[in-house]
């Protein structure tokens, strides 16, 4: 069993959908992990990561739309309010979403749906330096072919 681990950092440019596949992709080539689970964990409480869309754009629009309406920003019900008025917003919205993901590997590649990517999303309004900590496990090619016998 192979476990390899690297934190990426990833600039977001404000509140937002940031897409992170590709970089995720280029730390699997380097696991040489071919069949697995790559787990992947964002260390922020104001940033989320999800599994959405990746071909139409509009879809991430209407999503921070949905957000907004469901969580608004100033809102004078919060008083959590130390780094603005989207402060505790946003750490409802990474509640609401998700800190951690797994997908599988297959074949040496994340077993995505092919409308899916994986995305970190930015809560805050000023852009932000996030970490993401990626961990995959699994057989390489030799030790994939073992399993399949």
């Amino acid at each position: 069993m192979n476990v390899f681990q690297r934190d990426l950092n990833i600039q977001t440019p404000g509140r937002g959908f940031v897409d992170v596949t590709g970089f995720i992709e280029k730390l699997l080539i380097e696991s040489k992990v071919a069949v697995g689970l790559c787990h992947i964990f964002c260390m922020h409480t104001s940033a989320s990561l999800t599994i959405t869309e990746n071909a139409d754009p509009n879809v991430h629009v209407d999503l921070l739309h949905f957000m907004k309406e469901l969580v608004p920003d100033g809102s004078p019900a919060y008083t959590h309010r130390s780094e603005g008025d989207d402060d505790l917003p946003a750490h409802v919205r990474s509640v609401l979403t998700d800190s951690s993901l797994t997908v599988p590997i297959t074949n040496e590649r994340l077993n995505l749906g092919r409308w899916q990517g994986i995305y970190l999303l930015e809560h805050r309004y000023q852009p932000h330096s996030r970490d993401i900590c990626v961990t995959i496990t699994g057989k390489d090619q030799d030790g994939a072919r073992s399993l399949r016998k």
